[in-house]
């Protein structure tokens, strides 16, 4: 709960103060903002990396969790017990950051929580999520695997040095979520359209996640003797 509630304070927190999106006019991307928010977002993982990774592994992600159960890391209870924790902790950090929105009267913004859309349509914004999120878990499962190697002492870089490069890719199309929780929590503050496409923004990633565990299981190093 504390580690989504850092991730998506800090992440939809720089999107919202640094204007990330693109000029509704001239339709041009707010490039500063948007490298801004995708290194957010990465700086954030790698912080909670280190912070609560060797108490709870710092899912901080339910397509996360899910990919870490269905390669068989962790039970089911545990996997819904995460899950609902990690939502938990989005909605508190998108309350506090409206929060903070709401009293700031010089705020000039498109919106006030950093929540996603489908800006190309859902099935743009699907297969986006599916794609980027694959990526994402994969980077995740491998990086952490105890057949690997040593690389899981440097998860935490590698994991957020990942996300920067999917927020990069992402946000001209979806605004990246790649993480339900982050998604749902801004989406409930945001209302209107936000909540509309919320769906896309769960579904997306939990199979993205899904994905990247089937993969994850066909090229596993074997566990040494």
């Amino acid at each position: 709960m504390v580690g989504t509630f850092v991730l998506t304070f800090l992440g939809c927190g720089a999107a919202v103060a640094l204007g990330c999106g693109e000029d509704v006019i001239t339709h041009a991307p707010y490039t500063a903002a948007i490298v801004g928010t995708a290194f957010a977002f990465g700086l954030a993982v790698v912080a909670m990396a280190y912070t609560i990774g060797g108490i709870s592994g710092c899912h901080i992600n339910p397509a996360i969790t899910l990919g870490v159960f269905l390669s068989g890391r962790m039970s089911a209870k545990d996997c819904g017990m995460y899950m609902v924790f990690q939502v938990i902790g989005a909605i508190l950090a998108a309350a506090v950051l409206a929060g903070i929105v709401a009293t700031d009267p010089s705020a000039v913004i498109t919106t006030a929580t950093g929540a996603n859309g489908c800006t190309y349509g859902v099935t743009n914004a699907l297969i986006v999520e599916i794609v980027l999120t694959c990526l994402f878990v994969l980077v995740v499962l491998g990086a952490t695997a105890k057949t690997n190697g040593a690389t899981n002492n440097f998860a935490g870089l590698a994991i957020g040095l990942s996300l920067i490069l999917i927020h990069l890719v992402g946000i001209h199309f979806t605004g990246t979520s790649v993480n339900p929780a982050r998604s749902i929590g801004p989406a409930l503050f945001e209302g209107g359209q936000a909540l509309t496409d919320l769906w896309v923004f769960i579904v997306g990633p939990l199979v993205g996640g899904a994905i990247a565990a089937l993969i994850w299981k066909c090229i596993e190093p074997a566990e040494k003797e």
